[in-house]
């Protein structure tokens, strides 16, 4: 298909291919492939191409908008998995071992945790013992949400049985200086795993267990972005959690 707009700026301006061609550097024949093939050149020759012929570039080249959509994605997403079940656990046993400072868990139950990681209490100990904070907040078995996530994911009372179950993995840490676990009966838009500046997000997505929902890799790179978002909801739902007690 050809470029008609591409044509007439090269007419409006008495050049040949070979003239345009020679303004941005290319071959005569890249030029023609332009022209008559509708082809679109790399953003910065079209961006030469433009402003040679004083057009819009986007307006020649209308692909180049769509790509630069196509592109806009937050310098803060480090990776995008599938579903969770893409995600290695070592990976957020890693995540949590390269915490200096801070490392928050929410969650309704994530007993996959434990599951696949026996020495997860472990490695959450030795943090707190280098002076890393750690809140982890579980879903409430009892609460009115956790009932109908599990009713929503065709898992009935599953949802609940692993909240406890949850409950029981994490009860041997309570005591633990550095280390604090609450439960909490709020809807769970996400499930969140957060080091100091880095956080794995497992989006829910309705009749979808978590395991078979994305995951995006977050690292912080500014005030106020996507990573803080999450960092404050997690905030939200910490402080209206109810701390479990030992015994």
């Amino acid at each position: 298909m050809r470029n008609e707009r591409l044509r007439a700026g090269l007419a409006s301006k008495g050049w040949t291919h070979s003239d345009l061609a020679k303004a941005t550097g290319v071959d005569p024949k890249s030029v023609e492939r332009w022209v008559n093939l509708g082809r679109t050149p790399r953003r910065a020759t079209a961006l030469k191409a433009a402003e040679a012929l004083g057009e819009d570039m986007h307006a020649l080249w209308p692909a180049l908008r769509q790509a630069r959509s196509a592109r806009a994605v937050s310098p803060e997403l480090v990776a995008l998995y599938g579903q969770r079940a893409d995600v290695p656990v070592s990976m957020y046993a890693d995540l949590f071992a390269q915490a200096g400072e801070r490392i928050d868990v929410l969650v309704y139950a994530a007993v996959f945790l434990h599951e696949a990681y026996p020495r997860l209490n472990d490695l959450l100990r030795e943090r707190a013992a280098e002076g890393c904070t750690v809140r982890i907040a579980i879903g409430d078995a009892d609460s009115e949400n956790v009932k109908q996530r599990g009713k929503e994911e065709l898992f009935g009372h599953g949802i609940e049985s692993r909240c406890r179950l949850a409950l029981l993995h994490y009860r041997p840490l309570l005591g633990v200086s550095g280390i604090e676990l609450r439960t909490h009966g709020t809807t769970l838009y996400n499930s969140l795993y957060r080091n100091d500046d880095q956080m794995l997000v497992n989006a829910h997505i309705w009749g979808v267990n978590a395991y078979g929902a994305p995951v995006w890799h977050l690292r912080r790179n500014s005030d106020g972005g996507i990573f803080d978002s999450y960092a404050e909801s997690f905030n939200g739902v910490w402080d209206q959690a109810t701390p479990v007690q030992e015994g």
